[in-house]
């Protein structure tokens, strides 16, 4: 079994973008874009990102 993602967030958009969330200790900004499962997941930190079911 796979370990968890550190964190997860829904969002309402196939494109998202992740710096890690800690200020000065996260990460260079970076931009993602969802796979055909509406999810993807930070290289740096590993947050999923999953597209909520209403999402347009």
């Amino acid at each position: 079994m796979a370990p968890e993602a550190p964190e997860t967030t829904y969002v309402n958009s196939v494109e998202v973008a992740c710096d890690g969330g800690e200020g000065a200790l996260g990460h260079p900004r970076v931009y993602l874009h969802m796979d055909e499962t509406g999810r993807v997941e930070c290289p740096y930190c590993d947050r999923l990102f999953i597209l909520q079911d209403d999402a347009h």
